[in-house]
Parts: structure tokens; sequence; C-alpha cells
């Protein structure tokens, strides 16, 4: 059996040292804060990105370049690894995209190796908590054929819920209307949104005030995990770790699921969704 490597991005949120600590390569989505691009936080932390945002810096993100791609991908494949590629949703990037393209060039010219490309359809965590998934079931053993086959079977099964404190950051990124926004800030409305099987990000409440909201994503993936049974799940939080903790305390009480990876928002992510977001994931039913 040929040895192979697992391919992902920073848009998983998880800490970098879990990409070294497993063998998984990591390409980096970059980011501007005020049109000045940025590959990774070595230049401050995640708290000041976040508390630039909240005095009014202007945050993008970049997808990862065909060129990128090429240089990761040809480096691995010189040194013998067939290749899994775990990309970013589709449906929120064009980096997913430019990997697939990628594996079609050098499956011509590397023949020999096997090169996989799996739209993830999630985000944040919820394409970290799948990459863990995959992790784990390499090191038990499994081949990268079979395991490309249970990424694709099982990744509509991860439930993606969450919150953000401040409908701006939504609006900005064209996710709700002007409206919307203004009313939320007023009323102290709450969405509560989902990535659909599209890997898009739909709406799928309204509520009223913060703590309600915390609540609804916790009841919302109860209602999606149905009977499956998880051992872990994940929770990313843009700098807000105490609603964070009490969503893990929900979890506990009301699921008795005790292992979590909890985790900052980083700037590819946070960009769009803003401080005080709050994200759930688990394996469930239906998404």
């Amino acid at each position: 059996m040929a040895n192979y490597i697992i391919v992902s991005e920073n848009s998983t949120d998880l800490p970098e040292n879990y990409f070294t600590e497993n063998n998984v390569a990591l390409i980096n989505l970059s980011f501007s804060i005020d049109d000045k691009e940025y590959a990774s936080l070595d230049e401050f932390s995640i708290k000041d990105f976040y508390d630039m945002m909240r005095k009014g810096h202007l945050t993008k993100t970049s997808q990862v370049t065909l060129e990128v791609f090429e240089l990761e991908f040809t480096r691995l494949l010189l040194k013998g690894f067939d290749i899994l590629y775990l990309g970013f949703s589709s449906g929120l990037s064009g980096t997913y995209n430019c990997g697939r393209l990628t594996a079609e060039k050098l499956r011509e010219r590397f023949p020999e190796r096997k090169i996989y490309t799996i739209d993830s359809l999630c985000a944040s965590l919820g394409q970290g908590l799948l990459l863990m998934h995959a992790v784990e079931k390499k090191k038990e053993g499994m081949g990268i054929d079979e395991l490309a086959r249970w990424l694709e079977s099982n990744k509509l099964n991860l439930v993606h819920i969450f919150t953000v404190d401040d409908l701006a950051y939504l609006h900005r990124g064209g996710r709700v209307s002007k409206a919307a926004a203004i009313a939320g800030s007023i009323l102290g409305i709450k969405p509560v949104l989902h990535v659909d099987n599209e890997g898009k990000l739909i709406p799928v409440e309204k509520v009223r005030g913060r703590k309600q909201a915390l609540n609804k994503t916790v009841d919302l993936v109860i209602e999606r995990t149905g009977n499956y049974k998880n051992t872990f799940y994940a929770i990313s939080h843009g700098d807000c770790i105490e609603d964070a903790r009490y969503v893990e305390s929900e979890v506990k009480k009301r699921m008795g699921v005790k292992n979590c990876m909890m985790n900052d928002i980083g700037p590819v992510i946070g960009s769009h969704a803003g401080p005080g977001t709050i994200a759930l994931f688990m394996l469930g039913e239906k998404r």
C-alpha cells in the first residue's frame, strides 16, 4: 500500500500544531486588514484581529491560487506520497476548485500517484472535525481509497449550527439585508444559521437575545444529530470564550458528550462572521 498524506487548509480553524503533530499538510488562505495582506497570525494575536474588526477595520480574505496548490502538491508527489485533499466548502470559496484543477493537471504528470480531492462542503471546525475523523481513520490503517469513499459518504452528516452577535458582518458579505441588519441591532434579533448540503450559509431561525440564540444553537444540533452517537465534537468562537464554555456545558448536560475540540475562529472565517460568533459541530443524521 502506497503511503499517502492528507492536505487541508487553515479554514478548518484547528490549531496549527494539530497539522504538524498529525502529519497533515497545511495550505493557508490569506486575509487582509485595510488592504494589507497576511498569510498567518504571526504579527498579532487573534484577539487583536477581532479588536480591529470591532474598531471598524475592514477585513477580506483571498482563496488559495493554482500556483500555490501546484507547488505544494508537486512537493508531496515528488516525495512519493499519494494525496487526499480535503478542501474548504466550494459554496463559500473558490479554493477547492483550484485544488481540483491542480489535481487534474498533476495526474497527467504523475500517473503512478493517486490524488483525491474532496469538497468537504464544510467550514471552520466543521471542516476541522471532518479532518479529525479522517486523521483517526488513517491512523487506524484505512487506505486512501476507502478513506476518500468514507469522506464522500459522511460529509453531509457534519452538522454546522452557529449564531452571530452582530448582523453587520453578514450584511457586508451579502448574507442578510441592510434592513435586517439594522432591525437586528435595534431589536436584539440574533440569527441562527447552518451550512447546507451545498456548503452555503443559510439562516434557519431568528431569536431575540444572545442567551436564547446560544440555547437554540444547541437545540438544533440535538435535533439534527438524532440517534447518532458522537464521542467528540467541536466548538469554534470569535473571541467569546465564556459563551463557548456555556455552549460546552449545555452539550455536556443535555447530550452527555464530554470530549470537545474548542478553538478560535480564525481570520479566514472570522472576517465574514465577525466577533461574537459561536459555532457548534457534530456528526448527525442530517445537516
